[in-house]
C-alpha cells in the first residue's frame, strides 16, 4: 500500500511540476516570434552586427525593455483570466519595467498572472451583484483601479526585488561559466526533457536570463543548453544504423523532423524505449555545452524550435562556426555512446516496437495506466462516430508534436473518407467542444482534468501510433 501511495504522490508531483512549467513556458512560447524578431534586428544592426546601422539599431533597446516584457505580462494575464486578465497583466507589468533598469522578463512572468488572479477574485466576488446597466462602468473602473494600485506596488516593491533576483541568477550563471561547470547543467536538462519539461526549462527558465545576457554582451550560451539538436541527432543516427525493428525503420524520418524541423519530442520515445540511452543524451549535452564554452559560442536570440536552421539564423556575426562545432560535438558523442549501448545491450529474437517499449517504460514510471483509451467516465468511452465532431491532439505547448500528430491523423481520416475536424492545442487550452482528445501518455492526466467530458486516448509515438488506425477504423465503420 505504501508503494502505491508513493507512486501516486510521485505522479502528483510530476503533474504539478508540468503545470508550473506550462505556466512559465506558456507566457513565453506564444511570443517567441517577437523574441526572434528582436534577435534578428539585434544581429543585423547593432555596431557589431552583420550590417551595422545606428538608426535601425535604436529599435533594439525599446523592444527588449518594453515590448517583450509587456507581451509576456499580457499573455500571462490572459492565461489566468482571459482578456481582462491580459489587460491588467500588461498594466501591472509596466510597473516592474519602470521600476528596474534591466529587462523585466522575470518580473513580467510574476506580476502578469498575479494581477490577473487578483482581478479574477474581484470579478467572482461581485458576480451577479451589479445592477443592470452598470456592468461596463464597474468592469472598466474595477480594472483601472485595481490595475493602477498593482502597478504602484510593482513599481515600488516587486520591480527592485525582481531586479535583485535576476542579477543574482545572472551572477550564478557567470560563476558556472567562469568555473567551466556549465556543462554539468546538462545532467539535469536531458532527463527533464524526456519527461516533457523541455519547454518549461528552455522558455520558462533559460530564455529570460539569456535574453538579458544577450542584451548586455551581444549573445548568450544559455539559448543553446536545452535547444541543442546534437544529442537527439546522435541517438537517432545510432538507432538508424544499429537499431532493429520499427525503431530502425522510423529513425530516418525522425532525424529529419528533429534536426531540420526542430521538434525534439520526436526522439523522446526512443530513449523511453531503452532508458539507459539517457546516458547518451547527457554525454552529448555535456560535450556540446563544453564545446560552446571553449569556443565562446552563443546565440543572439532564442532558437525556437530547436532546428539547425534556427541555430544558423540566430548565430552572431563571426560566431557560426563555434555554434556548429558544439552541435557537431554533441551529435558525435551521443552517437558514440548510444551506438555502444545499442550494440552491447541484451538482444532478443524480436525487437519490441516503439509503442510497446514506451508503454512498458510508462508503466515503470507511473505504476500503470497504460490503457490505450483513458476515458473520464464510462459515458464517453468509445464514442460512436455520429457523436464525434471534433478531435483535438494536445501537447504541452500546442505547437510542435500536437501539430504533427494532428496532421498525420487528419490525413488518415481524409484518406478513409471520414469528415471530422482535427485540430491541435496546448493541454491547458483544450476546447470544451472536443469529443476525443489525443495526448502523449505523460500528459493524459492533465488533459482529463482540463476536459473530463471527452474521450481520452493516450499514445507514445505521435508519428506512427497504431491508435490512429484503430480510431480511423472505428469512425469509418
Amino acid at each position: 500500500m505504501s508503494n502505491e501511495t508513493n507512486t501516486n504522490a510521485s505522479k502528483g508531483i510530476r503533474v504539478r511540476v508540468q503545470q508550473l512549467g506550462r505556466l512559465l513556458s506558456g507566457m513565453v512560447m506564444p511570443n517567441i516570434g517577437a523574441f526572434i524578431a528582436w534577435g534578428l534586428i539585434t544581429a543585423l544592426f547593432i555596431p557589431t552586427g552583420w550590417f551595422p546601422n545606428e538608426k535601425l539599431g535604436e529599435l533594439v533597446g525599446p523592444m527588449i525593455t518594453y515590448l517583450l516584457p509587456l507581451l509576456i505580462g499580457y499573455t500571462g494575464g490572459q492565461m489566468v483570466h482571459g482578456k481582462r486578465g491580459a489587460v491588467i497583466g500588461a498594466v501591472a507589468t509596466i510597473g516592474v519595467i519602470v521600476g528596474a533598469d534591466i529587462p523585466m522578463f522575470l518580473g513580467a512572468m510574476i506580476v502578469g498572472p498575479i494581477a490577473a488572479w487578483v482581478l479574477k477574485q474581484f470579478d467572482k466576488l461581485i458576480d451577479g451583484k451589479i445592477k443592470s446597466g452598470f456592468e461596463m462602468l464597474v468592469n472598466n473602473f474595477s480594472l483601472g483601479i485595481i490595475g493602477g494600485a498593482l502597478t504602484l506596488v510593482a513599481y515600488t516593491g516587486i520591480g527592485p526585488l525582481v531586479q535583485g533576483i535576476t542579477r543574482a541568477l545572472s551572477a550564478g550563471v557567470d560563476v558556472l561559466v567562469n568555473a567551466n561547470l556549465l556543462p554539468l547543467v546538462n545532467i539535469i536538462i536531458e532527463p527533464a526533457k524526456v519527461l516533457f519539461l523541455n519547454n518549461a526549462i528552455n522558455h520558462g527558465i533559460f530564455s529570460p536570463i539569456a535574453t538579458e545576457e544577450s542584451a548586455r554582451i551581444g549573445q548568450s550560451v544559455l539559448y543553446m543548453l536545452e535547444s541543442n539538436p546534437g544529442p537527439g541527432l546522435g541517438i537517432l543516427l545510432a538507432y538508424w544504423i544499429f537499431g532493429r525493428g520499427s525503431a530502425k525503420s522510423s529513425a530516418p524520418g525522425a532525424v529529419v523532423i528533429h534536426f531540420l524541423g526542430g521538434i525534439h519530442e520526436i526522439y523522446f520515445p526512443y530513449i523511453l524505449m531503452k532508458p539507459v540511452l539517457i546516458l547518451a543524451a547527457i554525454a552529448g549535452g555535456v560535450a556540446g555545452t563544453f564545446t560552446f564554452q571553449i569556443f565562446g559560442a552563443g546565440l543572439v536570440g532564442p532558437a525556437s524550435p530547436g532546428s539547425i536552421f534556427a541555430f544558423i539564423a540566430m548565430a552572431p556575426k563571426g560566431g557560426l562556426l563555434p555554434v556548429l562545432a558544439g552541435v557537431l560535438a554533441a551529435a558525435i558523442v551521443s552517437f558514440a555512446v548510444a551506438a555502444l549501448l545499442l550494440k552491447t545491450g541484451k538482444k532478443t529474437e524480436e525487437e519490441p516496437n516503439l509503442e510497446e517499449a514506451s508503454a512498458k517504460m510508462k508503466e515503470m514510471k507511473t505504476g500503470g495506466m497504460n490503457d490505450q483509451v483513458a476515458p473520464a467516465s464510462a459515458a464517453v468511452a468509445n464514442l460512436d462516430k455520429d457523436n464525434v465532431n471534433k478531435i483535438v491532439f494536445a501537447c504541452d505547448a500546442g505547437m510542435g508534436s500536437s501539430a504533427m500528430g494532428a496532421s498525420v491523423l487528419r490525413k488518415k481520416l481524409q484518406q478513409a473518407g471520414v469528415n471530422i475536424t482535427v485540430v491541435n492545442s496546448a493541454v491547458s487550452e483544450i476546447p470544451d467542444d472536443a469529443d476525443i482528445v489525443i495526448t502523449q501518455k505523460t500528459l493524459t492526466e492533465r488533459a482529463i482534468a482540463k476536459n473530463p467530458n471527452a474521450e481520452h486516448i493516450s499514445i507514445d509515438n505521435f508519428l506512427k501510433s497504431p491508435r490512429y488506425d484503430e480510431l480511423v477504423e472505428r469512425l469509418k465503420d
